[in-house]
Formats: C-alpha cells, sequence, structure tokens
C-alpha cells in the first residue's frame, strides 16, 4: 500500500486477502491523509480488529470464513476419496455462524 501511495497510483477500492491486511492498508492510508469516506475497504476473515475497524467506519466490509467447517469438509472429501468414492469437484461448504 505504502508503495502504490508513494507513486501516486489513484484507486477506488482496496480489497485485500484478509482483514489484517486491510487494517494495514487503512493505516497507511490515513498516514497519507486520505479520507476512508471516500475509499472502499474489504478484508476477509471477520475479526474482531476488523469488526471494530467497521464499527470505526474505517473497514467497509469483511467476509467471516468458516475454517473449522473448512476443515472437517476438507476431510470428509479426502476420506471419500480413499474409499474410493466419487467426490465433486467443487464442494460447497456453508457457513455454521
Amino acid at each position: 500500500m505504502a508503495n502504490w501511495l508513494s507513486a501516486g497510483v489513484e484507486f477506488d477500492a482496496f480489497i485485500a486477502n484478509n482483514d489484517e491486511m486491510a487494517i494495514g492498508g487503512i493505516q497507511a492510508m490515513k498516514s497519507a491523509g486520505m479520507s476512508m469516506d471516500e475509499m472502499i475497504v474489504a478484508g476477509i476473515d471477520a475479526t474482531q480488529d476488523a469488526l471494530a475497524a467497521m464499527q470505526a467506519g474505517d473497514l467497509d466490509v469483511t467476509v467471516f470464513q468458516d475454517a473449522a467447517g473448512q476443515g472437517s469438509g476438507a476431510i470428509d472429501a479426502a476420506l471419500a476419496l480413499v474409499r474410493g468414492e466419487t467426490v465433486e469437484q467443487k464442494v460447497y461448504n456453508p457457513s455454521s455462524s
């Protein structure tokens, strides 16, 4: 983020791979004097820090990921493959929240 800002790259949104990256981007943008009212920022994981940043009006969106559900879904698919069962190419795991 700091490199983009110092290079003068203009953008309207910042979508990060996780919440901590989004929060780091927010900090860099604020340090550069950017208004969070003018920027859309998104993260992934719905961490407590991200929820607080949303409440503060800095982070616009975060996506909850169900790590336990994803892990158990992966184990279920692996066991099915070991047993010689057919497993779908894409396995969707609904959130348990």
